[in-house]
């Protein structure tokens, strides 16, 4: 006899319930009807696949003919297929990625990894974070052999490299835990003019993020000489009168990390400076502007080094630099932790200053 629930419910009862819901809907897949069936759920997702090398696009999205046996829908997840039953998807289209499988050489159980040393995993992810299609909750997988999950130095890490959050192996499903930030965006700096050429789809997001006012410099691109010495649109905004920040004179000439700033004048770097490091390609200056006003930090210059990913605070007052750094202890901007610390060649001097 069926065993019935305190609430007068039946496992048949909730037996009926799904497959009417299910039938009722059309949620389920052939056989059919489901009654007396373990269902075959339709999913209802679309699987996108990325361009080979990237050479016609980023995305392609692989379309089945109708009846497609089990022969044709293998087919679909070769090159050929991605060929022969797929339409490209533009830029422009309003893409939502749940689910991101990426290949992988190695793997580590933190969820550091290792691919074949082109690049091209890495990008197709930053371009998909550019577009909007993917963020720092999408969940990212790969599927490997147990030997192809081994330590790896997190030294060897760039901020461009993407991390994964579960494991696949024939034996395990790892969840790694992972807290490093994914990519937010192209790094336009590690990004040379010949690979712009290569890759149309790369060149278009190049245009368009210089139109939108990022920084888009190429690693082996001479800086634009006529904006020297201007300040950047927007670095003025939300600061007091008499200590708006000003932008250094050259955004793209290479520094060491963590040292303090002269201008191209001549100037000195002022008698207290603030490093603030770690920032991601996809921030712009107005951002950091906007976290130092919540924060009542306010320098009397602001240099930025987007392309170095990293700016400056400066302070004719010690002390109020030295606040400003106990201020921003913690911040992160769009999910990343700032660095905020004495600029390399102050931390000594500042370190003996009497409190």
């Amino acid at each position: 006899m069926e065993r019935v629930g305190s609430s007068g419910v039946s496992k048949w009862d909730i037996r009926n319930k799904i497959w009417d819901y299910m039938e009722a809907n059309n949620l389920a897949d052939f056989p059919r009807p489901v009654h007396h069936r373990i269902p075959n759920f339709k999913a209802r997702k679309t699987l996108l696949v990325p361009t080979p090398r990237l050479r016609a696009g980023l995305f392609n999205r692989i379309v089945p003919p109708p009846g497609a046996t089990k022969e044709t829908l293998r087919k679909c997840a070769t090159s050929q297929g991605v060929r022969d039953y797929s339409v490209p998807v533009g830029l422009d289209a309003k893409v939502h990625v749940d689910l991101v499988v990426v290949g992988s050489v190695a793997v580590s159980e933190k969820g550091w990894r290792i691919g074949k040393g082109e690049g091209f995993a890495d990008m197709e992810y930053a371009m998909m974070a550019s577009m909007g299609a993917v963020g720092q909750k999408t969940t990212v997988i790969t599927a490997v052999h147990d030997c192809q999950v081994v330590d790896i130095p997190e030294e060897l890490l760039d901020d461009h490299d993407l991390t994964v959050d579960y494991i696949l192996t024939p034996t395990r499903i790892i969840k790694t835990e992972c807290k490093r930030p994914k990519p937010w965006g192209i790094m336009w700096h590690k990004i040379s003019q010949e690979t712009l050429k290569k890759i149309p789809v790369l060149k278009i997001l190049h245009g368009r993020e210089k139109l939108e006012g990022k920084d888009v410099l190429l690693k082996d691109e001479p800086p634009d000489t006529s904006t020297m010495g201007k300040t950047p649109r927007g670095a003025n905004e939300n600061f007091p009168e008499g200590s708006r920040p000003q932008a250094e004179a050259s955004l793209a000439q290479p520094r060491r990390e963590g040292e303090a700033l002269s201008d191209e004048r001549g100037h000195l770097g002022a008698p207290a400076t603030v490093y603030v490091g770690n920032i991601s390609s996809g921030t712009r200056v107005s951002d950091l502007k906007e976290a130092l006003k919540i924060h009542h930090v306010t320098p009397s210059r602001l240099s930025w080094r987007g392309a170095q990913h990293q700016a400056f605070l400066s302070y004719s007052d010690p002390s109020k630099a030295e606040e400003a750094i106990t201020a921003l202890q913690g911040l992160s901007l769009q999910g990343r932790p700032l660095r905020v610390e004495w600029a390399r060649n102050q931390q000594g001097k500042m370190a003996l200053r009497p409190r």
